[in-house]
């Protein structure tokens, strides 16, 4: 586990916004209608709204967070959806405690 990296990646106020609405994609998300919940994840198409930022923008933001392992990415057909993992969020926190 790369701290610094993780750290870099949390050093962003809506990056840490999409992790807390990940949270409860329930309370933070329409309903997805095709899929019936959210077992895959929320649609990126969502996420993006919500935050109100541009395609690429967002798609990198989720990328960054993919990569330090704290959200996880399914394909389906043409869309993603993306969950937290919450294992590697809890690692991440357990580390910093040894850490400092």
């Amino acid at each position: 586990m790369n701290l610094i990296e993780i750290n870099k990646a949390l050093s962003n106020q809506v990056r840490i916004d999409i992790l807390h609405w990940l949270k409860d994609p329930e309370k933070n998300f329409p309903p997805h209608k095709e899929l019936g919940h959210f077992n895959f994840g929320v649609c990126l198409v969502f996420i993006k709204n919500k935050a109100d930022l541009s395609q690429s923008t967002i798609s990198q933001y989720m990328a960054q967070l993919q990569n330090v392992g704290f959200v996880t990415a399914t394909r389906l057909g043409k869309w993603t959806y993306f969950k937290r993992n919450e294992e590697n969020i809890e690692n991440y926190i357990q580390q910093l405690q040894k850490e400092l």
